[in-house]
C-alpha cells in the first residue's frame, strides 16, 4: 500500500509499505481522508509533538474511512461502515487511567505517532477507537473530529459562561473552531486576531464579532474601542511565544488565558508575575482529547459546527512533504490528504 513514512527530521518518503496486520480486536480501515495537523509539522521538523515518534513511522492521526475487514472478536462494526478514529488509545489499567486521567496513560498507543497512522491507504485500528459517521457527514468532515475533540477539551477548561467576552488569537483551523465553540458556549462578544485577511473574512462568517489585524492595528486599543473592556477568556491558537505574551497582555481581570497552540519544546515566554498577580489571571493549557471524541462527532453530525470552510485543499500523498515543509502553503488554510488521489 502507498504510505507516507517518516524517517527522521525533514525525511518523509511516499513508498510502498506492507499491509497492516488485523488483530482479533482490530478493524482494517481504507483511509479516505486524513488531516494535516500542526503536530505533524512539529514531528517533521524534528520536534516532539504530543507523543514520541520513533522512525520509521507512518504519520497521520486525523482520519476517517471505510471498514474493509474486522477482527474475529469484533461484533459491533462491519465492512462498509463509515467511521472516524480517535487516535489516542488508552490502556485503562495504569494509575492515571484508573484515576480518570486517561490522556496521561502510561501505555498510550497513538495512531500516527507511536504506531502507524492514516497517511496511508490502509490502517488497522483497535475497535475501541472507532466512531460511526453520521449519514450526511463526509469523510473530510469526519477526519476533523479529532481536532474538534481537542478543541472541546480546551473550551471545557476555559469555563466560558453565557455573556462572556472572548478573544481568539490565530485564525487557522483551530482558531476558527474555537470561535465557533466559544459562540456555542454562550459568549456574547468574540474577537479574532489574525493577520491574514482571507482568514479574518472566514472568521467573521463563522461567528467572530470583531476581526483585528494584529500586525497593522493596535489590538488592545481596537478591542477597547469595540467595547471589549473586560475580556474573560483569551484562547491562543498560534503556538508562538509572542502571541502567548500578547494573550496575557490583552486579558481582562480574573481572565483565563488558554495556551492552546503548540510551541516548540524548548521555547520560553517572558512573563511579569506582577501582571499575573494584579489581574488574578489563570494560565491554562490543554492536552489532547480525553473523553471528547463522541461529543465532537455529534457536533459535526448535527451541522452546528462548520469544519469545512477552513479547508483549502484535498491533496494526494505526493504533496504531503511540500505541505509540511512550506509555511506559505499552510498559511492558505487546512489541508486534507486523500491517499486515493
Amino acid at each position: 500500500m502507498r504510505s507516507a513514512v517518516f524517517y527522521g527530521k525533514h525525511d518523509l518518503r511516499v513508498e510502498e509499505h506492507e499491509m497492516p496486520e488485523v488483530g482479533p480486536e482490530d478493524v482494517l480501515i481504507r483511509v479516505k481522508a486524513c488531516g494535516v495537523c500542526g503536530t505533524d509539522v512539529h514531528i517533521y521538523e524534528g520536534d516532539k509533538g504530543a507523543a514520541e515518534v520513533t522512525p520509521p513511522t507512518i504519520l497521520g492521526h486525523e482520519f476517517a474511512g471505510v471498514i474493509v475487514q474486522v477482527g474475529e472478536n469484533v461484533s459491533n462494526y462491519k465492512a462498509g461502515d463509515r467511521v472516524c478514529i480517535d487516535p489516542n488509545c488508552y490502556c485503562g489499567v495504569c494509575d492515571p487511567c484508573r484515576k480518570g486521567f486517561a490522556h496521561y496513560c502510561e501505555h498510550m498507543v497513538g495512531y500516527g505517532t507511536t504506531v502507524n497512522g492514516g497517511f496511508a491507504e490502509y490502517c488497522a485500528v483497535n475497535v475501541r477507537q472507532i466512531y460511526k459517521l453520521g449519514e450526511h457527514t463526509t469523510f473530510e468532515q469526519g477526519a476533523m473530529t479529532e481536532p474538534v475533540a481537542c478543541c472541546l477539551h480546551g473550551i471545557d477548561l476555559c469555563e466560558i459562561q453565557p455573556g462572556h467576552q472572548v478573544a481568539v488569537i490565530g485564525g487557522g483551523m483551530i482558531g476558527l473552531l474555537m470561535v465557533q465553540l466559544a459562540r456555542l458556549a454562550g459568549a456574547a462578544k468574540i474577537a479574532l486576531l489574525e493577520p491574514v485577511e482571507s482568514k479574518r473574512e472566514v472568521g467573521k462568517r463563522l461567528g467572530a464579532d470583531i476581526c483585528i489585524d494584529p500586525v497593522g492595528e493596535n489590538a488592545k486599543v481596537r478591542l477597547k474601542e469595540e467595547g471589549m473592556t473586560w475580556i474573560n477568556t483569551v484562547i491562543e491558537c498560534v503556538g508562538h511565544p509572542s502571541t502567548i505574551e500578547q494573550a496575557i497582555h490583552i486579558a481582562g481581570n480574573k481572565a483565563v488565558v488558554m495556551m492552546f497552540g503548540l510551541t516548540k519544546p524548548d521555547e520560553v515566554i517572558s512573563v511579569k508575575p506582577f501582571q499575573i498577580f494584579q489581574k488574578e489571571l489563570e494560565l491554562k493549557a490543554s492536552y489532547i482529547n480525553p473523553y471528547t471524541q463522541k461529543r465532537a462527532l455529534d457536533l459535526i453530525d448535527s451541522g452546528r459546527l462548520d469544519v469545512s470552510s477552513m479547508v483549502c485543499q484535498v491533496a494526494g500523498l505526493d504533496k504531503l512533504e511540500d505541505i509540511l515543509s512550506k509555511p506559505e502553503l499552510r498559511a492558505q488554510g487546512k489541508y486534507i490528504i486523500s491517499p486515493e488521489k
